[in-house]
């Protein structure tokens, strides 16, 4: 079978492919990349977030693994050494939705497209291209936590757990398709934001798997409507960022991000 991975070139995103790559190598992948999401300046913290979700790993950890003697020996692989081992078959592509962009995902043949943080909306022609549809990995839970950032959001509310949501896109709305599965992280408060976010996605793509698994052997897949009141969330403001710090959260601890990090330098 042929997947079409899409995601963000962020560091949820590489964990995300570091599960899903493996799982799946019996299929013929293709992974296209987004390099932004949304063009809005950000509060000061969200561009502190920013840099450890994307720019430290992306600018020094990543290329670092590659200087590494022997970096297939690292227990988790970066963008670039995941690229090497996809023979170039992962390449940026922020337009999907347009002509070019378009021929360039249409290109890649896919049976199964499976979306994971990607930065752009997909339309119609985009979501008709694979027979067997789009499943998007959602790290919230829907309908509750629809938008951006649903794990900050679901902390801020003092939520006990937090999820993520495996959902079908059908069309061009935002987190409102039916559900395929869920998984549940009980909440640390000792924890930081960016913790809480990268640990739901082991999870949540073991779900994916899953169900890629069960449509590759032929097998349909079971889904449900979402129920409950649904809310809409979008990138925080000050006000929210307030009320999030005082109550007790942080977005990001250099700790958690440096242990992280040496698991793309060797294996524990």
């Amino acid at each position: 079978m042929n997947i079409t991975i899409l995601v963000n070139r962020d560091i949820a995103s590489c964990l995300a492919l570091n599960y899903l790559v493996p799982a799946l190598s019996a299929h013929h992948l293709t992974v296209f990349y987004s390099a932004r999401v949304g063009s809005k300046p950000l509060p000061e913290p969200l561009q502190r977030l920013k840099f450890f979700e994307q720019d430290f790993f992306n600018n020094f950890v990543f290329p670092l693994q590659l200087e590494l003697a022997n970096p297939d020996a690292a227990e988790l692989f970066g963008f670039d050494l995941l690229f090497r081992k996809l023979d170039g078959r992962c390449t940026e592509l922020n337009d999907i939705n347009g002509d070019a962009g378009l021929q360039r995902f249409r290109a890649s043949n896919p049976d199964l497209v499976l979306s994971i943080r990607y930065g752009v909306i997909l339309k119609d022609d985009a979501i008709a291209v694979p027979r067997y549809g789009v499943l998007n990995l959602h790290s919230g839970l829907l309908p509750a936590y629809q938008g951006v950032m649903a794990s900050f959001w679901a902390l801020m509310n003092g939520e006990s757990a937090l999820g993520t949501t495996l959902h079908r896109i059908t069309d061009s709305t935002i987190d409102t398709g039916p559900v395929i599965a869920s998984t549940r992280l009980n909440v640390q408060t000792d924890k930081s934001y960016l913790w809480h976010v990268l640990s739901l996605y082991e999870a949540g793509c073991a779900a994916m798997v899953d169900s890629a698994l069960k449509l590759a052997h032929g097998e349909s897949l079971k889904t449900s409507p979402q129920t409950g009141e649904s809310t809409y969330y979008s990138f925080p403001q000050d006000q929210h960022i307030e009320k999030f710090l005082h109550n007790g959260c942080s977005f990001f601890d250099p700790v958690e991000v440096l242990e992280l990090a040496k698991r793309f330098c060797y294996s524990n």
